[in-house]
């Protein structure tokens, strides 16, 4: 474990101080999350805006669904898309060779390798609007303490989906189409399940799982929350990394090296 930790350090810290030499990039990172934020925003005023509400959330628990959605966003674009175009690289330029002759492992080494400081200020405002809107409704040490656990597992999901999309570069090269597909499903998300008509909340419940990445976290912090939903988050995320571990194994069957 110790050798796991001291390599996530290593890497981590070289690949801010690599990114670091372009620090504009920061500042324009910075402006293009606020420009997504208030287009979200507005985008969710325009329903309350006009006395509208969707059944069972107020402005301000609606406000924290979008700050969690704002929270996963940063994660995605700090930790899992610098990694994702990595692997895309590996298996284009015959390197994915080195990744596995190093006495780690290779899902390890390729979902940690690096991460892009740029995703950070999303993760910041989604905190700010969580924390804004909890205070308002009078939340609770308690409320966020009992979201931490549903939104753990909703990184689990994410992570798992991210990482079998780039399992698949061994066979398609490209797969930028399929994770902008990927993104686009995954933007329901900023908005509770109750706005969506039945058919679409089955569909982004049981079939793409974005319910249990802020829907289900927000309603434990409100304390609205099910036990049964907890749970099939928890089977959920861990029998999608289970997968995305099986998934990988199997997709090294059919990776040609460059040696080879």
């Amino acid at each position: 474990m110790q050798r796991y930790i001291n390599v996530l350090k290593l890497s981590w810290s070289a690949a801010i101080a690599s990114e670091l030499e372009y620090r504009v990039n920061f500042l324009i990172a910075t402006l293009s999350s606020v420009g997504n934020l208030a287009g979200s925003l507005f985008g969710l005023f325009l329903f309350y805006g006009n006395n509208y509400t969707f059944p069972g959330w107020s402005w301000e628990s609606a406000l924290i669904v979008l700050g969690i959605f704002t929270l996963l966003q940063g994660f995605s674009a700090t930790f899992l898309a610098p990694n994702l175009n990595r692997i895309v690289r590996h298996v284009q330029e015959g390197t994915l060779d080195f990744v596995l002759l190093k006495p780690i492992r290779s899902q390890f080494w390729l979902s940690i390798h690096t991460l892009s400081p740029w995703g950070m200020p999303d993760i910041v405002f989604g905190c700010v609007m969580i924390v804004y809107a909890g205070t308002k409704l009078s939340l609770g040490i308690g409320g966020y303490i009992l979201s931490a656990v549903p939104l753990f597992f909703g990184l689990v999901i994410l992570y798992s989906l991210w990482f079998m999309l780039g399992a698949c570069s061994i066979w398609f090269v490209k797969i930028y189409n399929v994770t902008e597909v990927l993104r686009g499903l995954l933007e329901a998300g900023r908005y509770p399940m109750a706005a969506y008509p039945t058919a679409f909340r089955f569909f982004f419940t049981f079939v793409v799982p974005v319910a249990f990445l802020t829907t289900v976290p927000a309603e434990a912090m409100l304390g609205n929350s099910q036990l049964g939903w907890v749970l099939g988050a928890a089977v959920l995320a861990l029998g999608l990394f289970a997968v995305s571990t099986w998934f990988w194994r199997f997709a090294l069957r059919f990776y040609t090296s460059a040696s080879s």
